[in-house]
């Protein structure tokens, strides 16, 4: 017999929705981040660079951070890092042809928005575990410097957003830029399947909000910039702070 349903019936049911709306929303209180397993949208493989175009030779940091931020201007997505030389450089791009990237950086010059330039060609490695490795190197060769972005709003998370897409992009791949279009993009994992390489996700400016990220270098670390010109380190995802903004971690390869 099927039982018809009343207005009783229906009252009861939108009480029942809006309390677990309150819990489960932290409203009147913070509570612990819960697990997020899936992303905004399906994962999607990053893009390889093909060629970008590299300026500058610094030795000191701010001259970097101000054509960085002076390239940004101009709609390019730029960014800085330390070479093995310990020279401050900057790149930008990712163009499917040689030819394209020197036209684009000679528009660029022309405008005199850049001097001298050159175009590179990221490596990037066949083998998983390689990639990975790499990766590692790559962000602990940042480790200990202050890593300035530029104008951005921390509250977006961009400083550390930029130490990871820098991560990427100089081995080749290409990862967006800031940390809520990182989380989107990759695959989620839990915390049991972390790999060196893989990005973890905290909501450091509460709720359930991405507002921070850092990249795993295995045994319960991750290095991160942890805020607007700090020196970037490593952390443990152990630690009472980030184990309670803990919100997942995402893989891209």
């Amino acid at each position: 017999m099927k039982i018809p349903r009343t207005k009783w019936s229906l009252s009861r049911y939108a009480v029942f929705t809006l309390i677990c709306g309150l819990v489960f929303t932290g409203c009147g209180g913070r509570t612990s981040a819960p697990p997020l397993t899936e992303p905004d949208y399906p994962a999607k493989r990053l893009k390889q660079i093909r060629f970008a175009v590299q300026v500058g030779a610094f030795t000191n940091l701010d001259n970097a951070v101000r054509l960085t931020e002076k390239l940004r201007q101009n709609g390019l997505t730029a960014y800085h890092f330390i070479d093995r030389s310990g020279l401050f450089k900057v790149r930008f791009g990712n163009y499917s042809t040689k030819k394209t990237a020197r036209r684009e950086a000679g528009f660029l010059q022309a405008r005199g928005l850049i001097e001298d330039f050159y175009v590179v060609s990221p490596q990037l490695s066949t083998i998983e575990g390689d990639i990975r490795d790499e990766l590692i190197r790559t962000a602990k060769s940042f480790i200990g410097i202050p890593y300035k972005w530029g104008g951005d709003s921390p509250n977006e998370g961009f400083d550390c957003s930029g130490l990871t897409m820098t991560v990427y992009q100089l081995n080749g791949l290409d990862l967006p830029r800031t940390s809520r279009q990182q989380w989107k993009r990759g695959m989620p994992i839990n915390r049991r399947q972390l790999s060196k390489g893989d990005l973890v996700f905290f909501a450091t400016s509460g709720g359930y909000r991405v507002s921070h990220v850092g990249i795993y270098a295995g045994s319960d670390r991750f290095i991160h910039a942890p805020r607007r010109g700090q020196r970037i380190r490593t952390a443990s995802l152990s630690s009472s702070y980030y184990k309670k903004r803990y919100l997942g971690a995402r893989r891209y390869l």
